[in-house]
């Protein structure tokens, strides 16, 4: 996962200051997220090369890892257009290819503060195989709270103790059951048969700003056209009209089989609920498959009921089924190898306009922006953030080939809702 935040307010000092107390904010944030600050490790049983169990060693490994880099390049640079610049991608640390596998031998967590001219980029890379949003997010939220409570310039470790923080990490084995670490079978006997990149080709990244008034429509015109028994969410209204319309900008053949997948916070959909302090990767993953012709025969209405549809069905039973048959079944994604043929049909949605991203201050004001990094980019690929403004906005970040955008850049229905 790679997240960021923009600031148009540069600190003063801010190597002999800002940079120092980010990392004595870190520390203090490692003392509860301690998980981040080890390795994942693979054991191996001599009995099947194939059995393996997976998990994380907090007493080795690189360590979290803090840069302070520099660009010369102003804050109206990153922000004066739509679509998202290639620099951006050097705002992260780990780099673009970076897989949860390189976990084994590389940090699970880096934070990189870079400087421009007149502000400043935070910008955030966590292992995915430990952490998913939800958690990603709490683990940021409370490094500024940690930040914002030093005031002073020389507070020891020895004071460490007295920085409070209002939502505790949870590591309890809450799900499936309380036992150690699961012994599995996987498919592979080496990372070289499932790590195999492939050239991606040019990819166009924009990001597309629905306003509070615009969702709000929008949601109106999906449960007018399904009927408001159905209770489309604003959600999966905006998820139905950007399906649709990428659909009609790929410009697919009406018998082709299109699809959204989604991802499912599991802590939501189970009973009793789990707490979002639970810590850990803790989504299950959802689709909804549709001829290309009906999705486009209907209105946006009709796409978002079948995601609606789709996410109805994953209550505390199929969840709960979901989880289980990973784990005793467990799929290992081969980047570039598995989506490459059927991204042209598809799109997958990441993030949430939920989280609290632009509250988190770090002692310089609310962030001007959220960018995510290139890291897993592929044609299809939308992530949805909180818009600056709030009350329901949504900033939707979209990678699509450059002809897909340019086609989506004049759909006229799509862009009616945009900013």
């Amino acid at each position: 996962m790679q997240k960021g935040q923009l600031f148009n307010t540069k600190p003063h000092n801010i190597r002999s200051n800002f940079i120092p107390k980010l990392e004595k904010a870190l520390t203090i944030s490692l003392v509860h997220f301690y998980p981040l600050s080890g390795q994942l490790v693979t054991k191996r049983y001599d009995d099947d090369d194939h059995v393996r169990s997976f998990q994380v060693d907090c007493n080795k490994g690189p360590g979290a890892r803090l840069i302070h880099a520099f660009v010369d390049l102003f804050v109206s640079d990153i922000v004066s257009s739509a679509e998202v610049k290639p620099i951006i991608a050097s705002f992260f640390d780990l780099g673009e290819k970076s897989i949860n596998h390189d976990g084994h031998t590389r940090p699970l967590l880096s934070v990189q503060v870079t400087e421009l001219l007149d502000g400043v980029f935070i910008g955030f890379t966590m292992n995915h195989c430990i952490a998913d949003g939800t958690s990603f997010w709490h683990f940021i939220s409370t490094l500024s709270e940690i930040l914002t409570q030093l005031k002073s310039d020389d507070i020891n470790e020895d004071k460490f103790d007295e920085i409070s923080i209002s939502q505790k990490p949870i590591y309890n084995t809450m799900f499936p059951s309380d036992r150690p670490c699961k012994i599995t079978k996987v498919p592979y006997l080496d990372p070289d048969e499932f790590v195999r990149w492939y050239d991606l080709g040019p990819l166009k990244v924009r990001i597309f700003h629905f306003s509070s008034e615009s969702i709000s429509i929008l949601k109106t015109k999906a449960n007018q056209e399904c009927g408001p028994h159905n209770n489309i969410s604003s959600f999966q209204a905006l998820c139905g009209l950007t399906w649709r319309s990428v659909t009609r900008a790929r410009h697919l053949r009406p018998e082709l089989e299109v699809s959204f997948a989604l991802p499912i916070n599991a802590r939501t959909r189970i009973n009793p609920p789990l707490p979002s302090e639970y810590f850990r990767y803790f989504l299950t993953t959802t689709q909804c498959i549709s001829k290309a012709g009906d999705l486009l025969s209907n209105g946006p209405g009709h796409a978002a009921l079948l995601i609606n549809q789709t996410i109805k069905i994953h209550d505390d039973k199929v969840t709960r089924k979901m989880l289980h048959e990973f784990e005793e079944h467990p799929f290992i994604f081969r980047p570039g190898t598995d989506t490459v043929q059927n991204n042209s049909n598809r799109l997958f949605i990441g993030g949430s306009s939920k989280f609290d991203v632009y509250g988190l201050e770090f002692g310089l004001g609310k962030a001007l922006t959220v960018r995510g990094g290139f890291v897993n980019m592929e044609d299809g690929r939308l992530i949805a953030n909180p818009g600056r403004e709030g009350r329901g906005s949504v900033d939707l970040e979209v990678y699509l080939k450059p002809g897909t955008m340019n086609t989506l850049e004049l759909d006229q229905e799509f862009m009616s809702y945009t900013l």
